[in-house]
C-alpha cells in the first residue's frame, strides 16, 4: 500500500501548481473549490409518483438555449433578495448533503438573501474540515451560528424561511426550541437526501407531517420516504416535492474548457504513477460499505482476470477510489486495502484522499462507476458531474441512479449486491474494449446534462418550491 500513500503526499507536494494550472487557462479564469455532492431523471415522472409535487419544468424560451436566452438571464431566486433564511445541517461535512445546503447559500446570497447557518452536531476537538468550510462561508456572506442559544432562537422565530436539512436534522427542533416549535414549523422547509432505513425514527421526524414542505432529490426516494413514513411511523408526509439537482456553473466551466482538462489529466496521471492511455475506472464516494467499493474492487479484478482469459487487447485498466482517509482508516478500508494486496493488484489500484474538488479527477478518468448499494443513492451528484465531463456511467440499478442514467445509451447499470458484481466487471470489459461506445455514451450522457441538470434548471426548480413555502408561511 505504500503506493497509494506516497502518491496521496505527491498529490498534496502538487496541489498549488495544479489548482494555478487549472484555474488560468488561455481565456478563462475558473474556480472550482466547492465540491456540491453530492446526493435527474425523465421529465415525465412514472405513473407511481403521481403524489408529489413536480418542480422540474423549465421555460426552455428562457434558459435551455443560446438563441433563446436573453443576455443577462433573469435569476429565478431573486424573489429572496432580503429574505432571512436559517439553514440548519445535521454536521458540516465533506459528505453530499451539507455540500449541498451550502451551495444553496450561495445562491440566496447571490441574489441577496441574509442567510445563516447552524450546524447542530460538531466534535469538541477543533476539526480542519468545519473550520475551512466555515470559513468558506463567511467569506461568501454567511452568517455562521452556534446550533444552541438565543441567538438560534430567535433567527428562527425571525426568519421568513428555515431550512431543515437532512432527518437527522429534526432533533434540532425540540432540543433547541423547545416551546418555540410550533411557530417555526409552518416556515420550515424540510431538505431529505436519505435513503437508509435506519433514519426512519419518530425522534428525528415526528414533525415531519407539521412543516410547510418536504423537498427530495428523486422520484425513488420521495415514494420510498412516503411508504415508509406512513407503515413504519404511522405518519403522513407533508406536501412533498421532487426537485432534481443541478451541475454548479463552475464545475461547468471546467468540463468544458478543453484546454484546463488536458493541463488535469496530465497532472493527476502523472501523480499517481499512470500513462496517459491507461484506462481509469473510477469510484468517487465517501468510502464506506453502502457506497460499495469493496464490490467495486472484486468486480474490477474479475475484469482483469477476464481480459487475460481471453486475451484482449486493450490498454492497462486501473481501478481509482477516490474517497479515502489516510488519517484514520476504518475498518472497511482496511478491508479493501487487504483485498488488493491478497489479489496482488496494488500496481492497478489507487488510493485517493477525500476532496473537496472533484473536478480535477473527473478530467483525468475514462469511466465514473457509481456504486451505491440496497436502496442505491438518493440521487447521486457526483453522476451529474461525471456526465458534465463527458465520462458514461457504470451504476447500480437502484435509486436516483436510474433517474439519471439511461441504460444503453449514457451508461449501462447493474443490479444491486453480491449478483451485480459480475454484470458490473462483464461492463467493465465492455467499456474497455469499445472506445467509440465509450466516447458516444459520454457525449450523450453531456448532452443530457445540458438539457437537465444545470445550475439554473436546479436554481429555477427550487425557486418553484420556496415560492409555495412562503406563501404558506404567510398564512
Amino acid at each position: 500500500m505504500g503506493k497509494q500513500s506516497s502518491s496521496w503526499i505527491t498529490m498534496q507536494k502538487k496541489r498549488w501548481p495544479l489548482m494555478i494550472l487549472a484555474l488560468f487557462t488561455l481565456s478563462t479564469v475558473m474556480v472550482f473549490f466547492m465540491r456540491s455532492a453530492f446526493d435527474s431523471c425523465h421529465s415525465t415522472p412514472s405513473s407511481t409518483n403521481h403524489h408529489f409535487r413536480e418542480a422540474n419544468e423549465v421555460p426552455k424560451a428562457q434558459f435551455y438555449s443560446a438563441s433563446h436566452t436573453p443576455s443577462v438571464a433573469p435569476n429565478p431566486l431573486d424573489f429572496m433578495k432580503s429574505k432571512l433564511v436559517l439553514l440548519v445541517s445535521h454536521e458540516l461535512s465533506l459528505s453530499g448533503g451539507p455540500l449541498l445546503l451550502m451551495e444553496l447559500a450561495f445562491l440566496l446570497r447571490g441574489v441577496g438573501s441574509q442567510v445563516v447557518w447552524i450546524t447542530n452536531q460538531k466534535p469538541v476537538e477543533p476539526d480542519e474540515v468545519i473550520y475551512s468550510l466555515e470559513h468558506k462561508m463567511l467569506d461568501r456572506g454567511v452568517q455562521v451560528l452556534s446550533a444552541k442559544g438565543q441567538s438560534a432562537i430567535d433567527t428562527a422565530l425571525k426568519a421568513d424561511l428555515v431550512v431543515l436539512n437532512t432527518a437527522v436534522a429534526g432533533k434540532w427542533l425540540d432540543a433547541v426550541l423547545k416551546e418555540n416549535v410550533q411557530q417555526v414549523l409552518p416556515k420550515v422547509l424540510w431538505w431529505i437526501h436519505e435513503m437508509r432505513g435506519h433514519y426512519f425514527k419518530l425522534e428525528y421526524v415526528k414533525h415531519l407531517p407539521f412543516v410547510a414542505g418536504a423537498m427530495i432529490d428523486s422520484h425513488t426516494t420521495a415514494e420510498y420516504w412516503k411508504n415508509r413514513t406512513r407503515e413504519r411511523l404511522g405518519i403522513r408526509m407533508p406536501e412533498t416535492y421532487v426537485v432534481h439537482l443541478g451541475n454548479s456553473k463552475d464545475l461547468m466551466q471546467v468540463a468544458e474548457d478543453t484546454v484546463a482538462k488536458r493541463v488535469l489529466r496530465e497532472h493527476v496521471r502523472e501523480s499517481i504513477g499512470v500513462r496517459n492511455d491507461d484506462l481509469l475506472f473510477a469510484i468517487i464516494n465517501s468510502v464506506s460499505r453502502g457506497k460499495g467499493q469493496d464490490l467495486f474492487l472484486r468486480s474490477f479484478y474479475e475484469s482483469l482476470q477476464l481480459i487475460q482469459e481471453k486475451k484482449l487487447q486493450v490498454p492497462s485498466v486501473h481501478a481509482v477510489v477516490v474517497g479515502s482517509d489516510m488519517n484514520a482508516q476504518t475498518k472497511f478500508e482496511t478491508e479493501l486495502r487487504k483485498f488488493v494486496q491478497e489479489k496482488k493488484i496494488q500496481d492497478r489500484v489507487h488510493f485517493i484522499n477525500k476532496t473537496l474538488t472533484v473536478a480535477p479527477y473527473l478530467a483525468s478518468i475514462d469511466v465514473l462507476v457509481q456504486n451505491s448499494q440496497a436502496r442505491g443513492e438518493c440521487f447521486g451528484r457526483i453522476t451529474i458531474e461525471a456526465m458534465a465531463f463527458q465520462l458514461p456511467v457504470l451504476g447500480t440499478a437502484a435509486g436516483g441512479t436510474m433517474e439519471i442514467v439511461v441504460n444503453g445509451t449514457t451508461g449501462l447499470l447493474h443490479p444491486v449486491g453480491k449478483e451485480g458484481a459480475t454484470p458490473l466487471a462483464n461492463n467493465i470489459v465492455k467499456l474497455a474494449t469499445h472506445v467509440e461506445r465509450r466516447l458516444t455514451m459520454g457525449k450523450k450522457g453531456y448532452e443530457r446534462v445540458k438539457e437537465n441538470f444545470l445550475e439554473h434548471h436546479m436554481s429555477h426548480r427550487i425557486a418553484l418550491v420556496l415560492k409555495e413555502v412562503l406563501q404558506k408561511a404567510k398564512s
